[in-house]
């Protein structure tokens, strides 16, 4: 069985680390081909433990909460054993190969109108529109 093939080919990837110390967790922004920009977080492990750890202490310094440990994701998160870019660069051919890049990648667009309803789509494809405008700007010289 063949599988579809996407036909869009990366041209830039940028990573922007959330926390150096901690170096568990990543923006990634990929600019393809045809000037379209996605973006989608990859997480370690470690990410995940570190926020079931902070869920835990926040009810534990609540009166009438239960300290629990869990994580709760807002985002389409990616999770991934290491944050090189060997391996980010080899989940996004794999995602799309197999045709699923756009469904855990979030398009960027400055038009809201561009952007599907679904929820947490239009804020992250907001914030994201600032990383690739700073980005650019700031490892451009180029762009004004």
């Amino acid at each position: 069985m063949n599988m579809p093939a996407s036909l869009a080919i990366p041209e830039r990837i940028w990573i922007e680390m959330h926390d150096i110390a901690e170096g568990d967790s990543c923006d990634v922004i990929v600019e393809m081909e045809d000037g379209a920009y996605y973006t989608a977080m990859f997480v370690t492990m470690p990410y995940l433990e570190r926020q079931m750890e902070l869920s835990y202490q926040i009810g534990k310094n609540l009166a009438d909460v239960p300290a629990v440990r869990y994580a709760a994701c807002e985002t389409p998160q990616i999770i991934v054993p290491d944050l090189e870019l060997e391996t980010i660069e080899d989940v996004i051919d794999n995602l799309l190969a197999l045709d699923t890049f756009c469904s855990i990648f979030t398009k960027v667009t400055e038009d809201e109108q561009d952007i599907p309803e679904a929820t947490g789509k239009r804020a992250t494809a907001e914030v994201a529109a600032v990383v690739v405008t700073e980005v650019l700007r700031l490892t451009d010289p180029t762009v004004a």
